[in-house]
């Protein structure tokens, strides 16, 4: 394509859209590039970059598409382009083995306006003057149609097919190109010589290449002065090109529902044959040996959607009318005796099959006498289409085929996206309206909590520190006309399975009714009109192991109640709060690099990553605030006991032998507040601040001790590797081992020794332990001094029993027995207590392994515990 100083090309911006359909790009008979896996871009470039420094100013690239030798490409002027959407391309192949890429189609889909697909099929079908290959052609024709998929585009149409669309659901389709159709029973040399006659010099020089006047005028032999009509001048071209088309191979297959006769249409031929001309000559055909014949192997075909849909109409009315005739013979209403007898005369090859006559009113088309069709596209709006003009360009010299062109005028309307959306959604408010009046509906109101809180955002709990509770409250309102059923959903889970109406750490009522929080949903409940429901949240974190996914942000308060309304819409209640930080749950390591101030000190900042390696202290500093104020007010207690407490009331201690950390003691007192009391408590440890200061003023005594020492064994029970961990143990339970087997057994201030030498190891743990062994004795001690000062008064319980001695309490009784004896058992309660909370469990112990190890568990810590008695 040679270049231009300016635009070369027919209507220059008037032009919409420049489709440019191009056949041997490339050597196709070249078995390389027949036989090529993939398609050269470059030359697909530099068509591109041919094509651009020709076109004018301002067209933009909409669409490329090639295969092999096929190439496919479409501008669009600055206005068109911005009505170009949803462009699909793609290619079929039918050339060897009837799939390569050598014959076949390259396609593309465009959408004007949102309202008006177009379809353009750039084709070289199979060549060849024999009746083999005129079957070809049909045979190629039909795969293109049958195997061209564009991608679909469901939201403009429910009728869009979700497989993609066919070339047949356009509404303008273009079919250019190569079809390669001959002149059938006549013999090239007379083709020849006839149009030799308007090929000489003297006719030629009238052909002028791309200009509108000459090229669409009848080019005739006859004197300037002839003044006859060039269809009745049996010396013009038009005669000769009429007496020649009834041999057209392509009109002759449209005419007999061979190809192309699905509403396919062409227009009027007023130029000589495009094929096959000696390159670089002007008129001049083959000159070679073989002396081909001259034809209209390039064409440019054209189809609305009212010529497709006319032309299934026929056929159908057509097979109807066959259906009928086989019936009426079946059922013997008449006889066939010859031809005249024949009511219905079909040929499935045939009839319905004239699509390229010339269409009429009768045939229920709507065409002007200016040529122009007015369509109603898929989308129901009504466009029209107009041939300007169809001719060949002699002057262009270097292939053995002059080029076509045709302009198109087409009107289309086009959907503006501003007013579409406001028609969309003023309709769409009215049909949501009108909906909504004969549906159930409900309103959820979030009760506000306190002026900083915003319903309108969900449910929104704020800090939430371990253990507390906190309360929330929904208000449902039926705000429709009719009743309405409502439930709560089971939430979707990571599986898709639902997975309960609420998270474990939230509890719902509704109407002061518990909800179980089962996986499908609640039972639903009936609102009539203007009535309300309540419904009361609580949230509350305690789980263990939630606190330290909380902890360590695996896990965040953050989840959804959905609101099922019968026949009418979802309602997702968003539920959120804001987890504050704990040091239960973690581990040792983390726990000494704690610094003062406490872990609520380090909420939401990112420290320095050097600096939260440095260890702080020698011992959690919790575990030493811990076991200092429980050590404290435990001896106070028990001072105190003997100046105020009645005679026939027996001490804790001596009814529970491992007082204050047996949860039995503590049963009495977990009353109203105990939660609220344990989670404050907590909250000073983890804040720094002091722990029986943050206990309530009047909480007596007793309870303040139950509380921390509940805590104590809380904290010592959430870390997570346990205050001794595997490895230390493993060490432990290997020396109880080898001891078992020695001929001479250790003393136990040798086994003291030795544990403790393997406790040194982990200073951390091994302080922490000295720690809770020191509270321990302590308490031990103090209790053990009491009791021995003043001997217990017989229990008013019916459930005690007197011996002499010390009370014990014993399945529910109390025995008297020494007080030594007393000590031993409280010391073997601590041990069997703190055994089951300090040490982490070995993965993949057998049951009875189990039982050995926890045995030693307890030796151990009573071993300790037995050094100031014995020592």
């Amino acid at each position: 394509m040679p270049k231009h100083d300016s635009p070369a090309l027919p209507g220059n911006e008037d032009v919409g859209l420049y489709v440019l359909a191009l056949q041997e790009v490339v050597d196709i008979n070249s078995t390389t590039e027949a036989l090529r896996p993939y398609t050269d871009p470059a030359v697909a470039k530099k068509w591109r970059e041919e094509l651009e420094s020709a076109l004018p100013k301002g067209y933009r690239f909409v669409a490329e598409q090639q295969l092999i030798g096929l190439l496919l490409l479409i501008y669009a002027s600055a206005d068109v382009a911005d009505d170009v959407r949803f462009v699909s391309t793609t290619s079929v192949g039918t050339g060897l083995m009837g799939y390569m890429g050598n014959k076949g189609a390259t396609t593309a889909r465009l959408v004007l306006g949102d309202t008006t697909r177009l379809v353009f099929v750039n084709c070289h079908l199979a060549a060849g003057a024999d009746k083999t290959a005129l079957d070809r052609r049909n045979w190629d024709a039909a795969q293109i149609s049958q195997r061209t998929r564009f991608d679909p585009i469901e939201h403009l149409t429910e009728e869009s097919q979700p497989s993609g669309e066919y070339i047949s659901d356009a509404d303008f389709a273009f079919w250019v190109g190569d079809l390669n159709y001959r002149l059938q029973t006549i013999p090239g040399d007379d083709v020849r010589r006839l149009l030799m006659l308007h090929t000489r010099n003297e006719s030629i020089q009238s052909l002028k290449d791309d200009s509108a006047t000459d090229t669409r005028s009848v080019v005739s032999s006859a004197t300037p002065d002839d003044e006859l009509d060039p269809s009745e001048d049996p010396a013009s071209l038009q005669t000769t090109l009429t007496s020649l088309l009834p041999h057209d191979e392509l009109h002759l297959q449209m005419k007999h529902g061979k190809a192309f006769h699905d509403g396919w249409r062409e227009g009027p031929i007023a130029f000589l044959p495009t094929y096959k001309y000696d390159v670089g000559s002007v008129g001049v055909f083959d000159s070679s040996d073989k002396k081909r014949a001259p034809s209209w192997c390039d064409r440019i075909l054209y189809r609305t959607r009212r010529d497709k849909l006319a032309y299934d109409a026929r056929v159908k009315e057509a097979r109807e009318a066959k259906k009928k005739e086989d019936e009426m013979q079946a059922n013997g209403t008449f006889a066939v005796a010859d031809d005249d007898d024949i009511l219905y005369d079909y040929d499935p090859d045939a009839d319905g099959m004239e699509g390229n006559d010339d269409y009429d009113e009768n045939d229920g088309y709507d065409e002007t006498n200016d040529g122009v069709l007015r369509v109603t596209t898929k989308e129901g709006f009504d466009d029209e289409i107009r041939l300007e003009y169809y001719t060949a360009h002699q002057r262009v010299l270097s292939s053995d085929h002059k080029p076509l062109d045709a302009v198109f005028s087409l009107k289309y309307d086009s959907v503006v996206p501003e007013l579409k959306a406001r028609v969309h959604a003023e309709v769409a408010k009215d049909l949501d309206k009108a909906e909504n009046e004969g549906r159930p509906n409900v309103t959820v109101v979030v009760d506000q909590h306190d002026k900083t809180t915003d319903g309108s955002q969900g449910v929104d709990f704020g800090d939430v520190k371990w253990n507390q509770v906190k309360h929330r409250t929904l208000t449902i309102a039926n705000t429709s006309r009719v009743p309405a059923r409502l439930s709560f959903l089971g939430r979707p889970s990571d599986g898709g399975e639902p997975s309960g109406i609420a998270p474990d750490w939230l509890r719902v009522k509704l109407n002061d009714i518990l909800l179980s929080n089962v996986s499908t949903g609640t039972d639903p409940i009936t609102l009539v009109p203007g009535e309300t429901a309540s419904v009361e949240l609580e949230i509350q974190v305690a789980d263990l192991g939630l606190v330290r996914e909380l902890n360590d942000s695996h896990n965040h308060l953050d989840d959804t109640l959905v609101l099922r309304v019968e026949d009418g819409r979802d309602h997702f209640i968003p539920m959120r709060a804001n987890w504050q930080e704990t040091s239960l749950g973690r581990a040792i390591d983390k726990l000494v690099r704690i610094p003062e101030g406490g872990i609520r000190k380090l909420q939401h900042q990112r420290p320095d990553r050097t600096k939260s390696r440095d260890i702080r202290f020698s011992a959690p500093r919790e575990l030493f605030r811990l076991t200092e104020a429980i050590e404290e007010l435990g001896i106070r207690i028990i001072a105190e006991w003997d100046m105020i407490a009645p005679e026939s009331e027996v001490a804790p201690w001596l009814q529970w032998p491992g007082w204050p950390f047996d949860q039995t003691c503590w049963t009495e007192w977990m009353g109203e507040g105990w939660n609220r009391a344990i989670s404050e408590a907590c909250d000073a440890l983890d804040s720094d601040q002091s722990l029986t200061a943050s206990l309530p003023a009047g909480m007596p005594a007793m309870q303040r001790l139950y509380v921390l020492a509940n805590l104590l064994v809380m904290f010592l029970q959430s870390i997570p590797e346990g205050l001794i961990d595997e490895n230390l143990w493993h060490q432990i339970d290997h020396y109880f081992a080898e001891n078992d087997k020695t001929k001479r057994k250790s003393t136990e201030d040798e086994q003291r020794t030795a544990l403790q030498e393997i406790l040194s190891h982990s200073p951390s743990r091994n302080i922490s332990f000295i720690l809770l062994l020191t509270l321990l004795e302590r308490l031990l001690q103090e209790t053990a001094s009491t009791s021995a000062a003043k001997e217990p008064a017989t229990p008013t319980s019916p459930l005690a029993k007197v011996a002499g001695g010390t009370l014990q309490r014993v399945k529910g009784t109390f025995a008297r027995g020494s007080a030594a004896s007393q000590g031993e058992q409280a010391r073997a309660a601590l041990s069997r207590i703190f055994a089951g909370v300090l040490f982490s469990e070995a993965a993949g112990e057998s049951k009875k392994s189990h039982g050995v190890q926890d045995r030693r568990r307890v030796e151990m810590l009573e071993l300790f515990l037995r050094k100031d008695a014995t020592g």
